[in-house]
């Protein structure tokens, strides 16, 4: 029971020590990618770059001993980096004190958030977030985050306005006034990550540009030449503080949080399972929550910022070798070792290399191809996409995902509200029953018609499945029969109960006989209750098309 509650204590127990070498080699180069990583995404964020150091430490303990993934990166991530800005901008300014106290209570509130949905079993809310809509939603994010970072690359200090296109129009004009030491510095260093990148892919090109480009501003002086850098990283772990906790801070917070929370969770989890798939392992869904919750729950007491699982040090983790919570724990001791010793050697970086750092690595995430295969497939989920790439580019990150969602939701609705429905016809050859649009030669019966309808039936849908019947027996003469194939009905309502009795009713005094197949257990289950079985008999309970047609 207890290593349900606790996943640690199961790898601690059964430890083989044949997995330390993967594990110590993981915890070194997710170490070395994350430290700039860290720094890096805590300027997107709008706080000093050592809170990024200090949200890669407590929390990965946490998440180690506590999440169900083996191999789950854990800590700060460019895309919950800007809804963290966006969210809390609105209340104060970025990098104030005020702006700090109000990011620890953001980040308690989306641990108690999501430790409640695992808590309560509720991880099967994130599925309305459709895949398009993540898709879409991310590559917007992706560009926001990209461009956001012009200011340091260019070495100018942009007003961003309210979207890209303001930041955009504002560095063209102001194209004069680029400080070209930092922009060649930036360049630089973006086109060896690149490089790194595509070649050496395991290569901690982060960690060389860094180590470079402070050589280069120390030795050279070039911060007398406008270069922006870090300057002093405060020394030393984070110590115990509780956030400020005030209603109304906690009411103008919770959109993001929410927002967070789900997008958070949606990152870890799908990164988490597609590494359990390769690994043979299965990912508790609820369990994610409760690890990451409490993570967040915890680091905010350690003046950290929220924490997720991130795609690209997930994927380098388990490429190194990781194969227990061990590794992301080296993680986490060798940037502590970092606050404790090393912090002095950020003084000289230059901005414009963490900017490059967030630029290369969040570009990736602007996925044409998965645009190109959606509209391929389905037309209506690539339109999906496109609606929530341009509404988060135009109105923001929190208008753009809610629109996404909703609109996927107005297309699931519509989608359930017309149904497909198929008059099938029988194919001797073969002994079965077809669509007659997809096979012409399928045999149709004088005086029947069937349909199968190929969805649950409820109260939304139930005037356009009556009109597909009453639209059909007018194109044809004679008919004295209905069959329904209910093989593919999952559920029905009891309001469609109704108004399917009455439309039988009606027909059968109108001489039209209906007939029902293939209804499944629950179904029946159902309809006896609505007294079905006293009213129609046999009608509605034939075990097959070939049954009730005596054929086959």
């Amino acid at each position: 029971m207890l290593k349900k509650v606790i996943p640690a204590i199961d790898w601690i127990q059964n430890y083989n020590k044949h997995d330390l070498k993967g594990d110590v080699s993981a915890g070194l180069i997710v170490a070395i990618m994350l430290i700039p990583q860290a720094m890096a995404y805590a300027m997107i964020a709008g706080l000093p770059p050592v809170i990024g150091l200090y949200a890669s430490t407590i929390p990965l303990f946490i998440y180690a001993i506590m999440g169900s993934s083996k191999q789950l990166a854990v800590g700060p991530v460019a895309m919950v980096s800007l809804l963290v800005l966006s969210g809390v901008s609105a209340l104060a300014e970025p990098g104030s004190e005020e702006y700090l106290s109000y990011v620890f209570l953001l980040m308690f509130m989306i641990g108690i958030i999501q430790f409640a949905m695992g808590i309560f079993k509720l991880g099967f809310i994130v599925n309305f977030l459709s895949h398009a809509v993540v898709s879409g939603f991310t590559s917007a994010a992706a560009l926001i985050i990209g461009l956001s970072q012009l200011k340091n690359l260019l070495g100018i200090n942009l007003d961003t306005g309210e979207t890209i296109f303001h930041t955009l129009l504002e560095a063209a004009q102001r194209i004069s006034e680029i400080n070209m030491i930092t922009f060649l510095i930036g360049i630089g260093s973006i086109l060896t990550l690149l490089f790194f990148k595509k070649k050496l892919p395991r290569f901690p090109a982060p960690l060389v540009v860094v180590l470079v480009s402070t050589l280069l501003v120390y030795f050279l002086n070039l911060k007398d030449y406008g270069v922006k850098i870090v300057g002093e990283v405060p020394k030393g772990i984070p110590s115990f503080s509780l956030p400020a906790f005030n209603m109304d801070s906690i009411i103008a917070l919770l959109p993001i949080a929410l927002t967070i929370s789900f997008v958070g969770f949606m990152e870890s989890i799908a990164v988490a399972k597609a590494i359990a798939a390769k690994e043979k392992y299965k990912i508790n869904s609820n369990q994610e929550l409760n690890g990451l919750g409490l993570a967040n729950i915890v680091g905010s007491f350690f003046s950290a910022y929220p924490v997720t699982g991130g795609f690209s040090r997930s994927a380098v983790n388990y490429q190194a070798g990781a194969k227990t919570g061990l590794a992301s724990i080296i993680t986490a001791i060798l940037i502590i070792i970092t606050l404790l010793f090393l912090t002095p050697l950020f003084y000289y970086l230059p901005n414009a290399v963490l900017a490059a750092i967030i630029m290369v690595a969040v570009f990736g995430l602007i996925d044409i191809r998965e645009a190109k295969h959606l509209f391929k497939v389905k037309k209506m989920d690539g339109l999906t996409l496109i609606i929530t790439f341009i509404f988060t580019l135009m109105l923001g990150i929190e208008e753009g995902i809610l629109i996404g969602a909703a609109f996927s939701l107005l297309v699931f609705i519509w989608r359930s509200a017309y149904p497909h429905i198929a008059e099938l016809g029988y194919i001797e050859k073969t002994k079965i029953f077809r669509n007659i649009k997809r096979y012409p030669e399928a045999k149709t019966f004088k005086d029947t018609l069937i349909f199968r309808i190929d969805a649950s039936i409820y109260f939304a849908n139930m005037g356009f499945i009556e009109k597909k019947f009453n639209d059909e027996m007018s194109k044809k003469a004679n008919i004295n029969r209905i069959i329904l194939d209910f093989s593919a009905v999952n559920d029905i309502d009891a309001v469609s109960i109704d108004e399917l009795e009455k439309l039988m009713d009606n027909y059968k005094s109108a001489g039209v006989q209906f007939l029902i197949t293939g209804m499944k257990g629950p179904i029946k289950d159902l309809v006896q209750k609505a007294g079905w079985f006293e009213k129609y008999g046999e009608n509605i309970n034939h075990p097959s098309l070939q049954h009730v047609l005596q054929i086959g």
